[in-house]
């Protein structure tokens, strides 16, 4: 520490006589070069999944109400969600009340968004898996149109895009256009409009995995695979429960086999 403050020091005089030309140049910048290097260090520390739990089932709650009712196929996920996660008997008590919170009029929806963007801490990891988790509960009973603006509300508020929303979608088999893609049909939703999503017939679509156009050259492709590769590698999560560890492992599976499925088709290596 005594070095790095030394050090700073130096070169902040060096660079306060160089640009003020003087004595006292190098003084402001020693003074600056102090002041910088020996101020206090916080490190932000990824907050514990506890405090996802209240959010993110409220947020499933919300979600199987959106279109009126909440069938027995989306309580279900809920609760396998609890059980693969391992939560003790307190925290499934905790999600449960919040799971029937999220169901009520007037739930706050902006409030609980914003509670998940804090707890992701702008790591794209996180905010993938959170991500991840609430599309099985929109595609439990199929994507109505009430489900998808929750969900696409949820992915502008983790900063993810709805192509990678989509690359998401796909890697569950499920293709979906995402409004100005190319996907539309003119009108409204159900009206002509894009289509929700529906299962793939012939399996992921490796380009939507891996949020590429079919045109791209290899070089776009390499480039979107890696990034993708590094953001779903599941030694990225830290603490989180199994089930959510698991997904990351699905994920990055899916990847790679979008991946090696183009390379076979394009042949490049």
């Amino acid at each position: 520490m005594g070095e790095c403050l030394l050090m700073g020091v130096l070169i902040g005089a060096v660079l306060g006589f160089w640009v003020l030309h003087g004595l006292f140049g190098a003084l402001i910048g020693g003074v600056i070069g102090w002041l910088l290097t020996s101020r206090p260090r916080f490190v932000r520390q990824q907050a514990s999944f506890d405090q996802a739990v209240e959010p993110l089932f409220g947020l499933l709650g919300a979600v199987s109400k959106a279109d009126g009712r909440v069938s027995e196929s989306e309580i279900a996920v809920a609760e396998r969600l609890m059980t693969r996660m391992g939560l003790s008997a307190d925290q499934r008590q905790h999600a449960v009340a919040s799971f029937n919170a999220g169901k009520q009029p007037g739930y706050d929806l902006d409030a609980t968004l914003e509670k998940l963007r804090v707890w992701t801490g702008g790591r794209r990891d996180h905010a993938i898996t959170i991500l991840d988790v609430v599309v099985d509960t929109v595609l439990a009973e199929g994507a109505g149109e009430s489900k998808m603006q929750i969900l696409r509300r949820l992915a502008a508020a983790l900063r993810i895009s709805e192509m990678e929303l989509m690359a998401v979608m796909a890697m569950k088999g499920y293709a979906w256009a995402p409004p100005g893609s190319g996907g539309r049909r003119g009108g409204a939703w159900g009206q002509g409009g894009y289509a929700p999503p529906r299962r793939a017939q012939t399996g992921p679509d490796p380009y939507a995995v891996l949020g590429v156009a079919r045109d791209a050259d290899a070089r776009t492709i390499k480039r979107a695979y890696r990034k993708l590769i590094s953001e779903h590698h599941p030694d990225r999560l830290g603490d989180l429960p199994e089930d959510l560890r698991r997904r990351a492992e699905a994920r990055a599976s899916e990847i790679n086999a979008a991946y090696e499925r183009i390379q076979n088709e394009r042949g490049f290596r």
